[in-house]
């Protein structure tokens, strides 16, 4: 096998190879990844056998073949080459390296053969739709932050998406708790996407996908299976496993009664919080809300570290009502809001709170309150 590459399609190819592959082997193949060079195309494989990550550059390819080589240290020299640079890679077959050359740098890295490199089975989808990727980054960013991290409810570790009914009929869904606090975001139902199977995205996926997604003129071709999900670009294909589990009704959490309404500006709000909670114990960070006619107190009394306050002008006009949240929980909410306005409901101070941004309801928060 012998190509050449420039640098720059060599470097992003690498990069988002290298990201899936585990630190911590104990296999050694899935510390590598698997290169391919046919026709005008390389290919850079490289998987942890939950996600796959397929991504093509192209190349000028005077002998084709594959090898796989350390995924990892490929990247650091790929990533300390200077720019513009065109990269030589050759595989020796006698000696089982892989030469790199660029400039008057070289490099030999030592490979694996590739009939070891594990290739994740390919499986039948049962739906195949595409989306535009500025939709699908929407519906995972403003969701992921409310994935659960505890491995024993293993089926939060996750965003689950699936499809659903909303007042203006039926809708792409993605939904992520911990218990604490819920996020349900949604976008229109692609066409093709009716019969799609819900699945839960692994939260190492989530986080691979937002590197597909940057492209806002790029659309996405998404195919679901009930044991796999692959996201795929011209150039990029993510498959991945989902968690075999069975998200929780959801539904059940999200508050129907709260009439209580309070608008405040999100940025000041999240700033204003942020502020408070200087003060507040590592512990329980709790932030006490206290509303009125037109104005919000919050406030933070911790007997170990001091007391702080701040005011807010905001638009309120129910029953005066106190009632304390985890102020990590409230940032991350606020943080979420694109327009200018939150909109919180409340119902009393033991009943979790519902946020969504201005009057739009196809982004609602839930967060549980605290005892303060």
């Amino acid at each position: 096998m012998k190509f050449s590459i420039e640098r720059a399609a060599l470097l992003k190819a690498v990069a988002q190879a290298q990201s899936v592959v585990e630190r911590r082997n104990t296999i050694p193949i899935l510390a590598n990844v698997l290169i391919e060079a046919e026709g005008d195309t390389v290919q850079f494989r490289a998987t942890d056998l939950d996600i796959e990550v397929v991504d093509r550059a192209p190349a000028k390819v005077e002998r084709p073949g594959a090898t796989t080589v350390a995924a990892v240290m490929l990247n650091e020299i790929v990533r300390k080459l200077p720019d513009g640079a065109l990269v030589t890679l050759t595989e020796n077959g006698a000696t089982g390296r892989l030469n790199i050359e660029a400039g008057r740098s070289s490099f030999s890295l030592a490979t694996l053969p590739r009939e070891d490199f594990p290739v994740m089975a390919s499986s039948d989808y049962a739906s195949n739709f595409s989306a535009p990727a500025p939709v699908l980054r929407r519906l995972f960013d403003k969701s992921k932050f409310a994935i659960s991290t505890e491995e024993t409810r293993y089926y939060l570790n996750g965003v689950y998406m699936h499809v659903s009914d909303s007042d203006g009929g039926k809708v792409l869904r993605c939904v992520a708790t911990d218990g604490h606090r819920l996020a349900r975001i949604d976008a229109d139902l692609p066409e093709g996407a009716a019969g799609m199977p819900g699945v839960i995205v692994p939260r190492k996926t989530v986080g691979e996908l937002r590197k597909l997604l940057e492209d806002d003129e790029m659309k996405i071709a998404v195919s679901v299976s009930e044991t796999k999900v692959r996201f795929a670009t011209p150039d990029i294909t993510l498959t991945s496993k989902v968690i075999d589990g069975t998200f929780p009704d959801y539904t059940r959490v999200i508050p129907s009664g709260n009439t209580r309404r309070l608008e405040v500006d999100a940025a000041e709000f999240a700033k204003a919080v942020d502020r408070v909670a200087t003060v507040s114990s590592e512990r329980s960070r709790a932030v006490k809300l206290s509303l009125d006619e037109d104005r919000l107190v919050l406030s933070v009394n911790s007997p170990d570290s001091g007391a702080a306050e701040e005011e807010l002008a905001v638009a309120y006009g129910d029953e005066r009502l106190e009632i304390g949240f985890n102020a990590k929980y409230l940032l991350e909410i606020a943080s979420q809001v694109d327009r200018e306005n939150a909109v919180f409901m409340f119902n009393s101070s033991g009943d979790p709170a519902l946020m969504r941004e201005g009057n739009d309801t196809s982004a609602v928060y839930v967060v549980m309150p605290m005892r303060v």
